[in-house]
């Protein structure tokens, strides 16, 4: 028969000692806030920096303006038409006179009037250059080339060119080449008198072929226009 242990000292087992209760909460702290600032400085910055990329990306998908295929805006036109080819045909080339001159965003436009041989005996001669800067003149070339009568072609100078003979006259040549026109024509002078009567005019001579010393002469004006 198994007995009961002995107690030691008398005391008996000694009973653990059980915790039964947790320790009381800490009491919330005050609650944290925002800083309303800071947001709205931070939504700032980056509504600029938006803005700012935005603009950015605008301004280089702005379109920068067709084309001058390197032809330049020009004050002196007699000055860089040296019309060599033309005056070996015609003769002396004579004074220079400045017409129209025109300047805009748009458009730049010189006029230049000369002479070739004697007063007395020569033939007179105009170019015209225009430097389209915004719009392109190519759908309307043709037009105005019919509305002049120049209905020949010459092949190898700039992009079109139509030219007439006027009659054994003269002649007149119309080139097109990207933004840039430019006209060329020479004719026999005329002088009247105070009542329209005839007092003198030029020598007439042959002036068949004259197409290819204006070709020539047109070639190196538009040499000479790109410098």
């Amino acid at each position: 028969m198994i007995s009961e242990p002995e107690l030691v000292g008398g005391g008996g087992f000694e009973r653990p000692e059980v915790l039964t209760e947790a320790p009381p909460p800490r009491p919330p702290g005050p609650p944290r806030t925002r800083r309303p600032w800071l947001w709205a400085l931070g939504g700032a910055v980056v509504a600029s920096a938006v803005w700012g990329g935005g603009l950015y990306a605008y301004e280089r998908r702005e379109p920068a303006g067709p084309d001058l295929g390197g032809y330049k805006e020009v004050d002196d036109l007699c000055g860089k038409a040296g019309l060599v080819a033309l005056a070996e045909v015609l003769g002396r080339r004579g004074e220079d006179g400045t017409g129209l001159v025109m300047d805009g965003p748009a458009l730049h436009k010189r006029d230049c009037s000369l002479t070739f041989g004697s007063p007395e005996t020569g033939y007179s001669g105009n170019i015209v250059y225009t430097l389209h800067k915004v719009t392109d003149p190519g759908p309307e070339f043709e037009e105005w080339g019919k509305h002049y009568e120049l209905t020949t072609p010459i092949d190898g100078v700039g992009e079109k060119a139509l030219f007439d003979g006027r009659g054994g006259e003269g002649g007149e040549l119309r080139v097109l080449d990207g933004q840039v026109e430019i006209e060329l024509s020479v004719s026999r002078q005329y002088v009247t008198d105070e009542n329209g009567e005839l007092v003198q005019e030029t020598e007439p001579m042959d002036l068949s072929g004259i197409e290819v010393p204006m070709t020539q002469d047109v070639l190196a004006l538009m040499a000479e226009l790109k410098k």
